[in-house]
């Protein structure tokens, strides 16, 4: 199973090089326009990719915009301090068991989407998302990747105040306004990448490097993840699993996302997203900050 699968202009692609493959059209319309229906085809999938040399390109890859490569996921999950160093900057535990909120999926975009800001307190969060290519539940630790459609880079935007704004903190409306979901920029089928092994993850704000690690430093891995959610629900084909951020979030240090920041966002062997930050409409609740908070809120770059 090896491909690259991604969505451009609302259709599905194959990508090879530095082309792309209009998927409904090679297929002759056996594929629909829609990546996430792709995913229930994926030995078709595979074969198609394996004769694209047969095929006529339907363009080239430079300046393309890619959409999100899951056009349709009915869920997507996320799994926060997920990387001990995120945990120990965070002055939390280490948790004993994968921490699963989730994120509408509404706010998932193109790997070169603008993020639209709407409080002076948003953050970035760099992750590998997996996505889910067969369905299962009760899947074990050892059938885990089996069930991996393919990889791809992510970013977890969060507004904090939204975030913070309940108490306990309730995660999944402040990562889930409009535009709070890159990911992109095309689905990479696992055989391709290491990602088993771990793969770099990098993270810069305008070129400053802010967050780097491997993956390999997860402390709930993709097969824990994956066991651990389809014990509890089934996982459907074409839903969206962001497996947790590594260290060096912006609310660290004081360094949150302005208007007209390049966010870039890359993992090893995945490519990379530029999202440009847009600052719109503050939202109700844009200056709360809660006081065990302010500490942090209140840093300057």
């Amino acid at each position: 199973m090896s491909f690259k699968l991604g969505s451009i202009n609302k259709r599905a692609v194959l990508l090879s090089e530095d082309h792309y493959y209009d998927l409904e059209s090679i297929s002759e319309g056996d594929f629909s326009s829609s990546s996430s229906e792709a995913l229930f085809q994926i030995d078709k999938l595979n074969d198609l990719n394996e004769n694209l040399n047969n095929f006529e390109a339907s363009g080239s890859l430079d300046e393309v915009n890619f959409d999100s490569p899951v056009s349709e996921p009915k869920n997507c999950y996320a799994v926060g301090l997920n990387y001990r160093n995120h945990a120990e900057e965070s002055g939390m535990q280490i948790p004993e068991a994968p921490m699963i909120f989730t994120k509408h999926t509404t706010c998932l975009v193109g790997a070169t989407a603008d993020i639209e800001l709407r409080s002076n307190y948003v953050d970035y969060e760099a992750e590998l998302v997996v996505v889910v290519g067969k369905e299962g539940k009760n899947i074990s630790k050892s059938e885990a990747w089996s069930h991996i459609a393919g990889v791809c880079i992510g970013q977890d935007i969060s507004d904090r105040p939204t975030q913070f704004t309940a108490s306990p903190a309730q995660f999944n409306l402040g990562k889930s306004f409009d535009t709070f979901g890159p990911m992109g920029p095309f689905l990479v089928s696992p055989d391709l990448v290491d990602a088993e092994k771990g793969l770099l993850i990098e993270c810069r704000v305008n070129d400053e490097l802010r967050q780097s690690d491997n993956t390999n430093d997860l402390i709930f891995d993709v097969p824990d993840i994956i066991a651990y959610l389809s014990e509890i629900l089934t996982l459907n084909v074409g839903d969206v699993i962001f497996t947790g951020t590594p260290g060096g979030v912006g609310v660290m240090e004081g360094k949150f996302l302005k208007d007209g920041d390049i966010l870039n966002t890359s993992i090893e062997g995945l490519g990379k997203m530029n999202n440009k930050c847009v600052r719109i409409e503050d939202h109700s609740r844009a200056d709360f900050i809660p006081e065990m908070f302010k500490p942090l809120f209140d840093k300057k770059n």
